[in-house]
């Protein structure tokens, strides 16, 4: 392998997320959000961690956080697997990323836009064809915006079906390089013209991580592949034992299929059961 696959957890914060970084970062999320147009001229790239204000909220961890020039929050997640409730973490995020920017007595006119960017390998939308789809909220009928508060921006790569001739935009060769750099045996000639697209392959070079490196992304992609498995297989059993017994049941059915196979924390996860849940079913 050439080039590091950037759907891993450990390779995408390392070519998107580190200071080094900035400019792939920029370049990335104009061809997202911007259709390719130079808009996003600077940022900073945060803290990935969201801390909460509140005693007893629950605290998050991002793949990556920025703010831009304009003060908009972008926050960005690669999801490789699909989990129980996904779609509502994904939102809680955003609208904590969203209420974590005002100290206590600060007015509601000082937030500013976030902008919750997902990146999954799975369709989140089966019944859309769409490869890249943005929410935000509006009035039913006349689809006028509400505010510029929250917009949530999904790319789902397994729609992404363009091949490397294929490729005309700049949104299509990130996404391009987003699911397929690893297969890759050298860097195309449309996609090193392009500076911040050229960097992002040297990173993912694998030749210039260190050994420990190397050995955190094999176990990542180890534990991936495993844990695709080990869900495929335990929702065909649990389904089977917890089809006629309710949702909650259907849970249980599959965590307990995932015990010997997963920890009780990624097994919460995917199921959305307490870890207590979890331990107790052991």
């Amino acid at each position: 392998m050439v080039f590091i696959s950037p759907k891993t957890d450990f390779a995408f914060k390392k070519i998107f997320g580190s200071k080094r970084s900035k400019d792939i970062l920029i370049s990335f999320l104009n061809a997202v959000l911007y259709d390719g147009h130079d808009i996003l001229q600077d940022l900073e790239i945060l803290d990935p961690y969201q801390a909460p204000r509140i005693k007893g909220v629950k605290d998050s961890y991002l793949d990556v956080k920025a703010i831009t020039a304009d003060h908009k929050t972008v926050i960005i997640e690669m999801q490789v697997l699909n989990a129980l409730g996904f779609e509502k973490r994904v939102l809680y995020n955003a609208a904590k990323a969203f209420s974590i920017q005002l100290e206590v007595g600060e007015s509601y006119n000082l937030l500013n836009p976030v902008i919750a960017l997902t990146i999954t390998d799975f369709e989140m939308f089966p019944n859309s064809t769409k490869v890249i789809s943005r929410y935000r909220l509006k009035e039913t009928d006349e689809l006028t915006d509400y505010a510029s508060g929250i917009e949530l921006v999904f790319i789902e790569l397994p729609k992404f079906n363009k091949s490397l001739e294929e490729l005309e935009t700049l949104t299509d060769k990130w996404v391009y390089f987003l699911k397929s750099a690893n297969k890759l045996p050298s860097v195309p000639p449309t996609m090193e013209k392009i500076p911040a697209l050229n960097k992002a392959f040297k990173v993912a070079r694998e030749s210039k991580l260190t050994k420990r490196e190397i050995d955190v992304l094999e176990k990542q992609a180890m534990f991936m592949h495993d844990g695709q498995n080990a869900i495929l297989y335990a929702e065909q059993k649990g389904m089977e034992k917890g089809m006629e017994k309710g949702k909650k049941d259907a849970s249980i059915a599959i965590a307990r299929e995932l015990l010997d196979l997963l920890d009780a924390e990624t097994i919460s996860k995917k199921t959305g059961l307490s870890v207590a849940e979890i331990q107790a079913l052991s």
